[in-house]
């Protein structure tokens, strides 16, 4: 018979302990190990036994073709799996609470059962079956039915244990798509830790993936977040699925944000826009007319930026004001941006083109509660902040994009064409760019053709200097005091 034991296991990051401590020797979380029983086997590998069968292995050509990707007909879910979900895959979603995920789920179980799964190739069935371990029935067919879904043919089932559904989905012939609602309320029964656990997560989520495997069905699992942000559970969790959604989005607006972080069979960092609505979640098929509707010209302090989400290129309006600070430590507040990278702007605009903001309070937005990570943000983020800094807006129809270096030059960032033919298509006249690279004269291409259509006016900055002397002349600008200590941020 099994001999029981228990160990300690880090509710934050899975590290297992011998003895029970307040902090956690791995990642340095305090009193989140907790006690969890496990069964030790009677003999391990090295005991002699011999296993039930070998490995077959077979070449990287295979006779056997793959079989098609589902595509569910939501077009901004399909270009974020990368062209639809491949069979046996696993797929992630994550997002705080409230956000949209169980709706949107709902939504796509409802379109590939009810279109049959639309395939690229053929039309084929696809059976879908929605496990809700949170809600019941009764719950989910009041959302369904608040959706217009109520006649779509989605298999509902309400269930919490990892047998059961093993069990019920092991056989010929089952659902093509299987959505769990939560990953984090299942539980396994040989464990004794409470569901949500380190262990219950990565026993539940391993016992699926390897089913989804075995049986070629596509396992979309719902996960929690923690008050960080980051996806709850172990962070093995995020290596044993295929694909890692995050669902994004403030509750201050209505529109959602679902964004590739993981993906074995598509691009990363691939973006789709929804909205939210009374009746469920609606693509937007035009994101960056969405970001700047709200956008009124001649304001200082706001810059459009032609940016890149994945292979979509995306416009949207960085807004930055600056102001007196009656304290000693002037505040520095971001919203959309990362707070390491607008220092790093403030210090060389200040040591390089002497703009002194070192007595300001700075305040950075990324309007429409988009957030970007791209250093191509970088050149409009130092126009919004001369041009709050001055008074002086910013050419009017005028997108701006490029790197800063921390001498002050200008580098250039990748696919100009593709965020130049959006600024074009939303009636941007002008763009301020990096300079573009030049081939030398025994590479193939010599200079570097011509970019965007007849009707933009392209002008290059080769240093944040000329972009100063752009939107200010050098009385309005706030100039640094000669001899005064260069205040680091």
């Amino acid at each position: 018979m099994a001999k029981p034991r228990s160990q300690y296991v880090c509710q934050d990051c899975g590290a297992v302990a011998a003895k029970w401590a307040g902090r956690c020797e791995a990642c340095g979380a305090w009193n989140s190990l907790v006690e969890e029983s496990v069964q030790s086997a009677p003999g391990g590998l090295a005991g002699g036994g011999r296993g039930a069968g070998k490995i077959r292995f077979v070449d990287l050509e295979s006779e056997s073709q793959p079989r098609p990707r589902l595509v569910c007909g939501i077009a901004e879910f399909d270009r974020v799996t990368g062209g639809g979900m491949v069979p046996g895959s696993a797929v992630l979603v994550a997002g705080d609470p409230g956000i949209g995920k169980s709706t949107l789920l709902l939504q796509v179980a409802a379109r590939l059962a009810a279109a049959g799964g639309q395939s690229k190739s053929a039309a084929h069935g696809a059976a879908c079956a929605y496990i809700s371990g949170e809600e019941s029935i009764d719950q989910v067919r009041l959302r369904a039915r608040r959706m217009g879904l109520a006649k779509a043919p989605v298999q509902l089932a309400s269930a919490t244990s990892v047998r059961d559904m093993v069990a019920s989905l092991d056989k010929p012939g089952g659902p093509a798509v299987v959505i769990v609602d939560s990953v984090q309320t299942l539980y396994i029964d040989s464990l004794e830790s409470a569901p949500g656990t380190v262990s219950q997560v990565r026993a539940a989520a391993q016992e699926l993936i390897r089913l989804a495997k075995k049986r070629g069905f596509c396992l979309l699992l719902v996960g929690h977040v923690t008050k960080e942000g980051l996806i709850a559970g172990p962070k093995v969790l995020e290596h044993m699925v295929d694909t890692v959604l995050t669902f994004e989005g403030d509750r201050g607006y209505h529109f959602r944000i679902l964004r590739a972080v993981k993906n074995r069979f598509g691009p990363t960092d691939e973006i789709g826009v929804f909205e939210m609505t009374d009746e469920g979640l609606q693509e937007v098929a035009n994101p960056s007319a969405l970001f700047l509707a709200e956008r009124r010209g001649n304001i200082a302090g706001a810059a459009v930026f032609a940016g890149l989400e994945g292979t979509r290129p995306l416009l949207v309006e960085i807004q930055a004001l600056v102001s007196t600070s009656p304290q000693a430590t002037p505040r520095r507040a971001v919203v959309g941006w990362d707070s390491g990278r607008l220092a790093m702007v403030l210090a060389v605009l200040e040591a390089r083109c002497g703009l002194a903001l070192a007595g300001q309070e700075v305040y950075l937005n990324v309007a429409g509660g988009l957030r970007i990570g791209e250093p191509a943000a970088d050149l409009a983020v130092a126009a919004a902040l001369v041009s709050a800094a001055t008074g002086q807006e910013v050419p009017e129809e005028t997108v701006i994009f490029g790197e800063i270096g921390l001498s002050g030059e200008i580098r250039p960032v990748s696919q100009v064409e593709l965020r130049l033919k959006e600024a074009e298509k939303l009636g941007f006249s002008r763009a301020w760019i990096a300079p573009r690279r030049k081939q030398g004269p025994g590479k193939a291409g010599g200079k570097a053709g011509p970019v965007g259509g007849p009707g933009l006016v392209i002008e290059e900055i080769a240093h944040l200097q000329d972009l100063v002397a752009r939107l200010a002349a050098p009385g309005d600008l706030p100039q640094k005091r000669s001899g005064r200590v260069q205040q680091a941020y």
